[in-house]
């Protein structure tokens, strides 16, 4: 029998990006709720517990309610809000970053889904920080451009209106209190004491990432130079399906935040020197920054090939 799979809030950016991904699969069961009952509690709550996964494409404070809805043992939820990133029993949703990770997630009756940013930093970072390479109390900083669909339907909505200020042509810093809400996720995965420094900028293309890591290789243990850095990222994620390791340095002088807009597969790039380096994650904010990584995760969950459905 074929697993069934619920996406509870489908209307949004993410749940229609994960139905597009799920809508051909001859190897899932997609149930659908009326669309006159899609903000129903007791039909989401049914079809929750009628599904083997529940993808919860909602706000906050709606995914903590559809994971009260949670009553039989089979039901098994994905959650790509920020609610229980952090929270414990929930399974972290990057399974590259170890087996244990890998693991968790597979065996997992709760996942949640990473944040587009944080999968750009934690990443490269996680792998670093484990090997000891980078001390945990070692202060990072990190800037990551993004496309506007990671604002979700009001920003998409703004960026594509015929009235869209002059000023949105051009790139946009944001999260200047510095307390964005993927700040707590990227430190606590990557076992740092502090949190990172960490800068968003929203341009005018539709979607596409580069998160960008900034050493200075003297506060590293070993004081390794970059292409010791690329060695150590093509080490831990070789033969990974998802994620690569682009090979040290980049042909091109510029790197493009769009180069990997439609794939759900991420790649690291890697330059720098003897003295600095930085480290590039460049994905698809809809991809494996979001939509990509939540099918990614229900293909283990369900034991069925880490890949199907994604295009890589």
């Amino acid at each position: 029998m074929k697993p069934k799979v619920y996406i509870d809030g489908k209307e949004g950016t993410t749940g229609l990006q994960i139905y597009d991904r799920l809508a051909s699969r001859d190897d899932i069961e997609l149930l659908l709720i009326d669309e006159t009952k899609r903000k129903d509690p007791d039909e989401r709550k049914k079809l929750i517990n009628a599904a083997d996964i529940t993808f919860l494409c909602l706000p906050d404070a709606a995914a903590k309610e559809a994971v009260s809805f949670v009553e039989k043992d089979s039901a098994r939820i994905i959650d790509a809000s920020t609610a229980h990133r952090t929270a414990p029993g929930w399974a972290y949703g990057i399974p590259e970053l170890s087996d244990m990770h890998k693991d968790a997630v597979v065996h997992a009756k709760f996942t949640a889904n990473p944040g587009c940013h944080a999968s750009g930093f934690v990443i490269p970072v996680y792998p670093l920080v484990a090997s000891g390479m980078i001390p945990k109390e070692t202060p990072l900083t990190v800037f990551s451009l993004t496309g506007y669909s990671g604002g979700g339907k009001k920003m998409i909505a703004e960026y594509e209106s015929p009235e869209k200020p002059e000023l949105y042509n051009t790139p946009r810093i944001y999260g200047l209190n510095l307390k964005h809400k993927h700040l707590p996720e990227m430190q606590k995965i990557c076992g740092l004491d502090v949190p990172p420094v960490f800068c968003p900028i929203v341009d005018d293309y539709y979607k596409g990432m580069a998160v960008t890591v900034m050493l200075q290789n003297s506060m590293l243990k070993g004081n390794p130079t970059a292409k010791d850095i690329h060695e150590a990222l093509a080490a831990h994620y070789d033969g990974k399906k998802v994620v690569k390791v682009h090979p040290f340095g980049y042909e091109d002088p510029m790197i493009a935040a769009g180069t990997m807009a439609g794939k759900d597969s991420m790649e690291l790039v890697v330059n720098g020197h003897e003295g600095q380096t930085i480290i590039t994650a460049l994905f698809d904010n809809l991809g494996k920054g979001a939509s990509g990584a939540a099918v990614e995760n229900m293909n283990l969950m369900l034991g069925l090939e880490e890949t199907a459905g994604l295009n890589l």
